[in-house]
Protein backbone atom coordinates (compact mmCIF):
# COMPACT_ATOMS: atom_id res chain seq x y z
CA UNK A 1 0.00 0.00 0.00
CA UNK A 2 2.89 2.15 0.72
CA UNK A 3 4.10 1.64 -3.35
CA UNK A 4 0.35 3.10 -3.92
CA UNK A 5 0.38 6.11 -2.01
CA UNK A 6 4.18 7.02 -3.47
CA UNK A 7 2.28 6.65 -7.18
CA UNK A 8 -0.58 8.34 -6.25
CA UNK A 9 1.24 10.71 -4.49
CA UNK A 10 2.97 11.73 -7.38
CA UNK A 11 -0.09 12.59 -8.94
CA UNK A 12 -1.19 15.18 -6.29
CA UNK A 13 2.14 17.00 -6.92
CA UNK A 14 1.38 16.72 -10.54
CA UNK A 15 -2.12 19.18 -10.63
CA UNK A 16 -1.24 21.52 -7.92
CA UNK A 17 2.23 22.63 -10.01
CA UNK A 18 0.39 23.99 -12.31
CA UNK A 19 -2.46 25.44 -10.86
CA UNK A 20 -0.83 28.86 -10.81
CA UNK A 21 -0.90 28.74 -14.98
CA UNK A 22 -4.32 27.75 -15.35
CA UNK A 23 -5.99 30.84 -13.61
CA UNK A 24 -8.77 30.35 -16.43
CA UNK A 25 -9.96 26.78 -15.14
CA UNK A 26 -9.65 28.15 -11.70
CA UNK A 27 -12.21 31.13 -13.02
CA UNK A 28 -14.27 28.77 -13.85
CA UNK A 29 -14.90 26.84 -10.77
CA UNK A 30 -14.56 23.48 -12.13
CA UNK A 31 -11.90 21.45 -10.35
CA UNK A 32 -12.08 18.97 -13.02
CA UNK A 33 -10.68 20.70 -15.80
CA UNK A 34 -8.69 22.36 -13.76
CA UNK A 35 -6.88 18.78 -12.39
CA UNK A 36 -6.19 17.44 -16.10
CA UNK A 37 -4.93 20.69 -17.67
CA UNK A 38 -2.56 20.55 -14.82
CA UNK A 39 -1.83 16.75 -15.08
CA UNK A 40 -0.82 16.93 -18.86
CA UNK A 41 1.29 19.81 -17.78
CA UNK A 42 3.62 19.08 -15.47
CA UNK A 43 4.14 15.79 -16.56
CA UNK A 44 5.79 17.30 -19.22
CA UNK A 45 7.74 19.16 -16.71
CA UNK A 46 8.75 16.60 -14.99
CA UNK A 47 10.42 14.97 -18.11
CA UNK A 48 11.70 18.10 -18.69
CA UNK A 49 13.93 18.40 -15.33
CA UNK A 50 14.69 14.83 -15.40
CA UNK A 51 18.78 16.00 -15.53
CA UNK A 52 18.34 18.73 -12.57
CA UNK A 53 16.50 16.03 -10.21
CA UNK A 54 18.80 13.88 -10.72
CA UNK A 55 21.77 15.81 -9.94
CA UNK A 56 20.29 17.13 -7.26
CA UNK A 57 17.47 15.61 -5.68
CA UNK A 58 16.45 18.04 -3.09
CA UNK A 59 15.27 20.15 -6.31
CA UNK A 60 12.07 18.39 -5.85
CA UNK A 61 11.68 20.00 -2.37
CA UNK A 62 12.18 23.12 -3.89
CA UNK A 63 9.72 22.38 -6.45
CA UNK A 64 7.00 21.76 -3.93
CA UNK A 65 7.32 24.27 -1.88
CA UNK A 66 7.40 26.86 -4.11
CA UNK A 67 4.63 25.15 -6.28
CA UNK A 68 2.71 22.83 -4.94
CA UNK A 69 1.95 24.47 -1.41
CA UNK A 70 0.01 27.31 -2.45
CA UNK A 71 -2.49 25.43 -4.16
CA UNK A 72 -2.88 22.71 -1.13
CA UNK A 73 -5.31 23.28 1.76
CA UNK A 74 -1.89 22.11 4.46
CA UNK A 75 -3.76 23.70 7.59
CA UNK A 76 -7.02 21.96 6.75
CA UNK A 77 -5.66 19.06 6.28
CA UNK A 78 -3.71 19.67 9.15
CA UNK A 79 -6.33 19.69 11.22
CA UNK A 80 -7.96 17.07 9.77
CA UNK A 81 -5.11 14.79 10.69
CA UNK A 82 -5.72 16.03 14.85
CA UNK A 83 -9.08 15.21 14.34
CA UNK A 84 -10.69 15.44 18.08
CA UNK A 85 -7.48 15.59 19.38
CA UNK A 86 -6.90 19.16 18.20
CA UNK A 87 -8.86 20.30 21.33
CA UNK A 88 -6.62 19.11 23.71
CA UNK A 89 -3.73 20.88 22.11
CA UNK A 90 -2.54 24.20 23.22
CA UNK A 91 -2.92 26.99 20.74
CA UNK A 92 1.26 27.63 20.16
CA UNK A 93 1.68 23.41 19.97
CA UNK A 94 -1.15 23.73 17.31
CA UNK A 95 0.25 26.40 15.44
CA UNK A 96 3.79 24.40 15.51
CA UNK A 97 2.19 21.78 14.42
CA UNK A 98 0.58 23.29 11.18
CA UNK A 99 3.84 24.77 10.27
CA UNK A 100 5.91 21.43 10.34
CA UNK A 101 3.32 19.78 9.11
CA UNK A 102 3.39 22.30 6.06
CA UNK A 103 7.16 21.04 5.93
CA UNK A 104 6.11 17.29 6.32
CA UNK A 105 3.84 17.58 3.72
CA UNK A 106 6.79 18.86 1.25
CA UNK A 107 9.36 16.32 2.17
CA UNK A 108 6.13 13.43 1.26
CA UNK A 109 5.58 14.93 -1.84
CA UNK A 110 9.27 15.39 -2.35
CA UNK A 111 9.82 11.64 -1.89
CA UNK A 112 7.10 10.51 -3.56
CA UNK A 113 8.65 12.53 -6.78
CA UNK A 114 10.91 10.05 -6.80
CA UNK A 115 9.38 7.61 -8.01
CA UNK A 116 8.26 9.27 -11.41
CA UNK A 117 8.67 6.79 -13.70
CA UNK A 118 6.77 8.22 -16.94
CA UNK A 119 3.28 6.69 -15.49
CA UNK A 120 0.48 8.38 -16.77
CA UNK A 121 -3.30 9.27 -16.29
CA UNK A 122 -6.94 8.72 -17.50
CA UNK A 123 -9.33 10.49 -15.44
CA UNK A 124 -13.36 9.95 -15.09
CA UNK A 125 -15.78 12.10 -16.51
CA UNK A 126 -16.22 14.83 -14.73
CA UNK A 127 -19.53 15.41 -12.46
CA UNK A 128 -21.59 17.75 -11.25
CA UNK A 129 -19.48 20.56 -9.35
CA UNK A 130 -22.58 23.45 -9.19
CA UNK A 131 -22.84 25.10 -5.91
CA UNK A 132 -20.49 22.63 -4.61
CA UNK A 133 -17.73 23.24 -1.52
CA UNK A 134 -16.38 19.66 -1.48
CA UNK A 135 -15.72 17.56 -4.91
CA UNK A 136 -14.42 14.66 -5.91
CA UNK A 137 -12.19 13.75 -9.13
CA UNK A 138 -11.85 10.24 -9.64
CA UNK A 139 -8.74 8.87 -12.06
CA UNK A 140 -6.57 5.89 -12.89
CA UNK A 141 -2.68 5.90 -12.54
CA UNK A 142 -1.90 3.89 -15.58
CA UNK A 143 1.48 2.50 -15.80
CA UNK A 144 2.59 -0.21 -17.86
CA UNK A 145 2.66 -3.81 -17.47
CA UNK A 146 1.56 -3.17 -13.68
CA UNK A 147 -2.36 -2.63 -12.45
CA UNK A 148 -4.21 0.56 -12.90
CA UNK A 149 -4.27 2.40 -9.30
CA UNK A 150 -7.85 3.89 -8.61
CA UNK A 151 -7.21 7.58 -7.42
CA UNK A 152 -9.72 10.33 -5.86
CA UNK A 153 -8.42 13.50 -5.13
CA UNK A 154 -10.50 15.58 -2.41
CA UNK A 155 -10.31 19.11 -3.50
CA UNK A 156 -12.04 22.07 -0.96
CA UNK A 157 -13.40 25.09 -2.35
CA UNK A 158 -12.21 28.16 0.10
CA UNK A 159 -15.22 30.19 1.03
CA UNK A 160 -13.23 33.52 1.20
CA UNK A 161 -11.19 33.24 -1.58
CA UNK A 162 -13.49 30.76 -3.95
CA UNK A 163 -10.60 29.09 -4.79
CA UNK A 164 -10.01 25.27 -4.78
CA UNK A 165 -7.60 23.60 -2.79
CA UNK A 166 -6.45 19.96 -2.77
CA UNK A 167 -6.60 18.35 0.69
CA UNK A 168 -6.31 15.08 0.83
CA UNK A 169 -6.16 11.44 -1.94
CA UNK A 170 -7.79 8.26 -1.61
CA UNK A 171 -5.51 5.37 -3.33
CA UNK A 172 -7.77 2.09 -3.85
CA UNK A 173 -9.98 3.35 -1.06
CA UNK A 174 -7.55 4.43 1.86
CA UNK A 175 -7.00 8.03 2.45
CA UNK A 176 -3.89 9.57 2.91
CA UNK A 177 -5.09 11.86 5.85
CA UNK A 178 -7.12 9.12 7.35
CA UNK A 179 -3.90 6.73 7.32
CA UNK A 180 -2.14 9.59 9.16
CA UNK A 181 -5.01 10.37 11.92
CA UNK A 182 -4.24 6.92 12.31
CA UNK A 183 -0.79 6.51 12.90
CA UNK A 184 -0.49 9.27 14.71
CA UNK A 185 -3.72 9.07 17.30
CA UNK A 186 -1.78 6.53 19.79
CA UNK A 187 1.37 8.78 19.63
CA UNK A 188 -0.67 11.92 20.66
CA UNK A 189 -2.70 10.24 23.49
CA UNK A 190 0.46 8.30 25.19
CA UNK A 191 3.34 10.89 24.43
CA UNK A 192 1.32 14.21 23.10
CA UNK A 193 1.71 16.86 20.24
CA UNK A 194 5.69 16.95 21.26
CA UNK A 195 6.14 13.26 19.62
CA UNK A 196 4.39 13.87 16.35
CA UNK A 197 6.30 16.76 16.09
CA UNK A 198 9.59 15.66 16.49
CA UNK A 199 9.00 12.50 14.68
CA UNK A 200 7.57 14.77 11.72
CA UNK A 201 10.58 16.78 11.94
CA UNK A 202 13.27 13.46 11.83
CA UNK A 203 11.30 12.94 8.36
CA UNK A 204 12.30 16.78 7.40
CA UNK A 205 15.68 16.14 8.34
CA UNK A 206 16.84 12.70 6.00
CA UNK A 207 17.53 13.80 2.70
CA UNK A 208 15.31 13.25 -0.78
CA UNK A 209 16.67 10.54 -2.49
CA UNK A 210 15.43 8.91 -5.92
CA UNK A 211 13.98 5.64 -6.30
CA UNK A 212 14.98 2.88 -8.92
CA UNK A 213 11.98 2.35 -11.19
CA UNK A 214 10.47 -0.91 -9.74
CA UNK A 215 12.30 -1.05 -6.89
CA UNK A 216 12.27 0.81 -3.21
CA UNK A 217 16.20 1.03 -3.48
CA UNK A 218 17.71 4.80 -3.36
CA UNK A 219 19.49 5.97 -6.22
CA UNK A 220 22.81 8.09 -4.78
CA UNK A 221 22.99 11.33 -5.16
CA UNK A 222 25.87 12.62 -7.54
CA UNK A 223 28.71 13.46 -4.66
CA UNK A 224 30.68 16.92 -5.08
Amino acid sequence: MKAIFNVALILIAMFTHSLSHAQSDMESNNPHTMIQAAASETFSRMKNEQALIAQNPEHLRTIMRENLLPHVDYKYSAFMVLGNQARNVPKQQLGEFVNVFREYLVTTYANAMGYYDDQTVAFEPAGDYDDKKIVTVRALIQDTGKPDIKVAFKVRKDRKTNQWAAYDMVAEGISLLSSKRSEFESILRQDGIEKVIELMQQKIDDPIVLQKPGSSAPIPAPQG
